[in-house]
């Protein structure tokens, strides 16, 4: 008699957005709470950074936990922070420290620590990691080799971030290319559940001219809105979450618990939804 799968893989998407990521986390507690564990992950930017983790063996409650204790004391985040500072004025003179200086690699080992394993191997589940490739002009999937290295290339922020080298390649931030990387999970999931936090950019009064970073950030807003609508129409996900954080400034890691209280709704929406599609399954 012919075996009959009962249980679909589940293939988790997650996107980039800055301290909009958060909101990952309430959609992992979600599927740890169903007993649904991810067959694969695919992970940008800020995505990439909790997909590992996730991937790596942390549950959504211990990357709460660590969300907390990281961004929701200001003082001692900022003492983290201080830690970047340049050694001596002849480094910051000679422009050590400065738009684009700071090491993504430095930020994950103050920030996410041990969070991390060390290989691609070392996950429990199959994981990709989605950076841009400078000079290719294209993006790049990684699958293997050196983990915190693969993210550090995937939140490589320019104008923020140091570009990243790996196999000869200049990598920048994986949203550049890829905001939700659903076309990275493998074709051999079942249901595609991804999570889209770039958000719009929004109004304070729907007059105020955005300062220059602030129109920077809203622009590249915009244009990774445009390519994920057209990777959606390529491999459409089976269950699209968008947490309601359109608020909360990209850089605004101090709005911890903002966002974690913002999306805190959505791990209902998560059960319900997936709920439904796991009984029609």
């Amino acid at each position: 008699m012919q075996n009959v799968k009962t249980t679909p893989r589940i293939g988790l998407a997650l996107g980039g957005g800055g301290a909009r990521g958060i909101a990952h986390v309430a959609v992992i507690e979600a599927l740890d709470e169903m007993g649904v564990a991810p067959a694969a992950i695919a992970g940008t930017s800020i995505g990439a950074i909790y997909g590992a983790a996730r991937a790596g063996g942390l549950t959504g409650a211990e990357l709460r936990a660590r969300t907390l204790e990281n961004f929701a004391n200001r003082t001692a985040a900022l003492a983290k922070l201080w830690t970047l500072r340049p050694k001596k004025w002849g480094d910051l003179l000679a422009g050590g420290v400065g738009l684009g200086q700071l090491s993504p690699e430095r930020i994950l080992e103050i920030f996410v620590g041990d969070a991390l394993p060390a290989t691609f191997a070392d996950c429990s589940a199959p994981l990709a990691v989605v950076a841009t490739d400078y000079y290719g002009g294209r993006e790049t999937v990684l699958t293997r080799g050196p983990l915190r290295r693969a993210v550090a290339a995937s939140i490589a922020l320019p104008t923020l971030f140091k570009p990243v080298v790996i196999d000869g390649r200049v990598l920048l931030d994986g949203g550049i290319m890829n905001p939700v990387p659903v076309d990275a999970l493998p074709a051999e999931v079942d249901l595609v559940v991804a999570v889209d936090v770039v958000s719009f950019p929004e109004p304070a009064d729907g007059e105020t001219t955005p300062g220059a970073l602030q129109a920077v950030f809203g622009a590249s807003q915009l244009m990774q809105q445009q390519i994920a609508a057209f990777k959606f129409e390529a491999r459409r996900p089976d269950l699209l979450i968008r947490p309601p954080v359109n608020d909360v400034r990209m850089l605004d890691f101090l709005a911890a618990e903002k966002v974690l209280a913002a999306a805190e709704p959505v791990k209902e929406e998560v059960k319900r939804r997936l709920g439904r599609l796991l009984e029609a399954w």
